[in-house]
């Protein structure tokens, strides 16, 4: 739905309401025939929005999946995998639950020596371009992941219209490692007259 389909269907309904509001025992016909038509047209732009089938099931992960009448939800999909789910509890299948404590050792399960994923985190290596600003070196682009990616914006804020003194790139894997300098970077005294 896009944003003209919503407001004109959002205005409708609004109209709608209106009328709901002012209905009574005592609407004459002329009113009735404008809510008739009114309706109408809110159901002609409803119509004209709605893209997809409607849902053959309750489900909200298979809502056009294959329909089981005997599902709470109405979806065979679901109700395959419940059953199965109770079939494999009831014949042993698999335990009904883990131990709470992880540190506790069981014959099938043991530690691994490294850990489990989340307590090693995954080494991030990128490469900064950076800048001298005449005082510091700052960061002039976005953080890259590739090497070759990170030179060649370098090289071209070199040669654009307004460059700087110096730039370099920073090698980041959980140090830092400067990698190349372009430029000689100079201190630069930002009072104009020399601090006389």
């Amino acid at each position: 739905m896009n944003h003209a389909q919503l407001t004109a269907l959002g205005r409708a309904l609004r109209v709608l309401g209106e009328h709901g509001d002012a209905l009574g025992s005592d609407t004459p016909d002329t009113k009735l025939h404008e809510i008739k038509a009114d309706l109408q047209r809110a159901l002609a732009i409803l119509d004209d929005t709605v893209s997809g089938s409607a849902p053959t099931t309750r489900c909200a992960e298979h809502p056009n999946g294959p329909v089981d009448e005997d599902a709470v939800d109405l979806c065979l999909l679901c109700e395959t995998r419940r059953r199965s789910a109770r079939r494999s509890q009831q014949n042993g299948g698999y335990p009904q639950s883990r131990p709470s404590d992880p540190e506790s050792t069981s014959p099938e399960r043991t530690m691994s020596r490294y850990g489990i994923r989340p307590d090693r985190p995954q080494a991030q290596q990128r490469w900064l371009p950076e800048v001298w600003t005449g005082q510091v070196w700052q960061l002039c682009g976005t953080p890259r992941r590739d090497r070759l990616e990170a030179e060649r914006y370098l090289s071209a804020e070199r040669r654009g219209p307004r460059p700087g003194i110096a730039y370099r790139l920073v090698h980041e894997f959980t140090d830092y490692e400067v990698l190349r300098i372009w430029g000689t970077p100079v201190k630069v005294d930002i009072e104009p007259m020399g601090n006389l």
